[in-house]
This record gives C-alpha cells, sequence and structure tokens, in this order.
C-alpha cells in the first residue's frame, strides 16, 4: 500500500468538472484507491463519494493506493491533482 497527501490547488477545489476528471484517472487502475479528509474516507472511483467530501482550494487529501499498479496508480492521480485538475 502506498500513502501520500496532496493538496488542492484549482481555484475550485474538488467540483463536479476537476472530480469526474479524477475518477476518469482512477478508473483506468485496478487497484483500491481511497481519500480521506476530515475524518471522511472515500471511494476514489465514485464521483459521488468524492463530491461528498466538500473539498475546497487549499484541502490537503490523503490518498491510499493498494494493488498490483499502485505505482503508476499514484503517479497518475498526484500529477493530475497537482497540475490542478489541468484548469490552472
Amino acid at each position: 500500500m502506498r500513502r501520500t497527501t496532496i493538496t488542492l490547488t484549482n481555484p475550485l477545489g474538488l467540483h463536479a468538472r476537476a472530480a469526474s476528471t479524477l475518477v476518469d484517472t482512477t478508473k483506468a487502475y485496478a487497484s483500491k484507491i481511497t481519500f480521506l479528509s476530515n475524518e471522511k474516507k472515500v471511494d476514489g472511483k465514485s464521483i459521488m463519494s468524492l463530491l461528498m467530501l466538500g473539498a475546497p482550494v487549499g484541502t490537503q487529501l490523503e490518498l491510499e493506493v493498494d494493488g498490483d499498479d499502485e505505482d503508476a496508480a499514484l503517479g497518475a492521480i498526484c500529477a493530475l491533482i497537482e497540475a490542478g485538475f489541468h484548469e490552472l
């Protein structure tokens, strides 16, 4: 299992379009992907779960990835979030 903490930098935080882009990325991997924020733990492959985090800009998310392709998944997810979901 791999874990990291990452901060949302895009101006609107984890809104519908960003969450959709994130789910498109996470679903490409077989690993189990989980996000934690403010004591909420959600499935990273579920757009509704991600939206329920209510994560604005500046939110720190803990990311857990567990599976055979965890390194690739972690890298792709972190790159997407660090790029501000390509909204910056």
